[in-house]
């Protein structure tokens, strides 16, 4: 199946309101094709291409033609049962507006062999995220060490595809992709990250907002990478800290405005999550299921959200509402 392009950033509003140009509307015209395959050559010998490590094949094969890849991170913990985190999170492409086609560019990251096996099983875009002898198999209870751990090497990791001259859409895999999130995202060449928020204050560039790191689309350049560099230095001088803290703190000291850098803050109308719902069904791109304690609540919860979903892809609007998150409420109990 061939995938639709995603083409260049170019100039859309300043103020990256929803009448903006977006990252889905530059498209190829020649068929509104892909190419299959975008591979880096450093050099090539009787039509072989050399790629510099396993990670740069995983991003090239991945990756749109102008180097863009929707990348998750998963570890056992999200690939096992009867209805795993990953499973559902595949059903949202399945069942979601315009989103089969994404999964062409979706790269799997396994923190473990046991993911990894899953997601090759799977004919997915997959890499082993090197984890230099941590342990990242079992489920990371939120704001545990071992989640804060976790949470730290994603960054590491993100940062390195940057360096690669990626760009990219990081998504947890508790999100719902029910329709084509590109569609809402600005293509404005002067916006550097845009990122969701636990709450939307109404204002997509006021740094008042909430930000959220399950969901953000982050443009590779010199900006982005001292970001990601400065981000992840702060890791042993911030005990106690999960790496969003880290980053709003540092949006507060003024680190962004020093490097440059533009962000964009989603609306949860369009990114919606547990913590805000969104106000219309028929506005929203993502489901997150943030504001959630435990796996096992969000995928019950998030199974209400699809529930919810074909009821509306059946029935409209009418008398519509979601699903109250009782498990997520739940899970901060225990």
């Amino acid at each position: 199946m061939a995938a639709e392009a995603v083409t260049e950033f170019i100039n859309g509003t300043a103020d990256g309101t929803r009448n903006s140009k977006t990252v889905a509307d530059a498209i190829n015209s020649n068929g509104n094709k892909f190419s299959s395959m975008h591979r880096i050559k450093p050099s090539n010998t009787h039509n072989t291409t050399i790629y510099r490590d396993e990670l740069d094949e995983a991003l090239a094969k991945a990756s749109t033609e102008n180097k863009i890849v929707i990348i998750a991170i998963v570890n056992k913990a999200y690939v096992e049962g009867d209805k795993s985190m990953l499973d559902l999170f595949l059903d949202g492409f399945w069942l979601g507006d315009d989103t089969r086609r994404l999964l062409n560019h979706l790269l799997i990251v396994a923190a473990d062999q046991t993911s990894f096996e899953r997601c090759k099983f799977l004919h997915l875009h997959c890499y082993k995220l090197k984890t230099e002898g941590v342990e990242f198999a079992g489920e990371k209870i939120y704001m545990s060490d071992d989640f804060i751990k976790m949470m730290w090497r994603r960054t590491s990791f993100l940062g390195t595809v940057l360096k690669f001259g990626y760009s990219f859409v990081f998504t947890d895999t508790d999100v719902l992709w029910l329709r084509n999130p590109l569609s809402v995202l600005s293509r404005d060449e002067n916006i550097d990250l845009q990122i969701s928020t636990d709450r939307f204050n109404g204002n997509q560039l006021s740094e008042s907002n909430l930000i959220n790191t399950g969901f953000y689309m982050v443009k590779s350049n010199e900006k982005s990478i001292k970001l990601f560099d400065t981000w992840y230095a702060r890791k042993d001088s911030s005990a106690g800290l999960k790496e969003q803290d880290v980053l709003q703190n540092m949006m507060h000291e003024g680190i962004f405005k020093s490097l440059g850098l533009r962000m964009r803050f989603l609306d949860t109308l369009y990114f919606s999550g547990f913590c805000q719902d969104s106000r219309n069904v028929r506005n929203v791109s993502t489901v997150h299921a943030n504001c959630c304690r435990s796996i096992g609540a969000k995928v019950t919860d998030l199974t209400s959200v699809v529930h919810d979903w074909k009821r509306f892809k059946n029935y409209g609007t009418t008398n519509f509402a979601w699903s109250r998150h009782t498990a997520c409420q739940n899970s901060w109990k225990h």
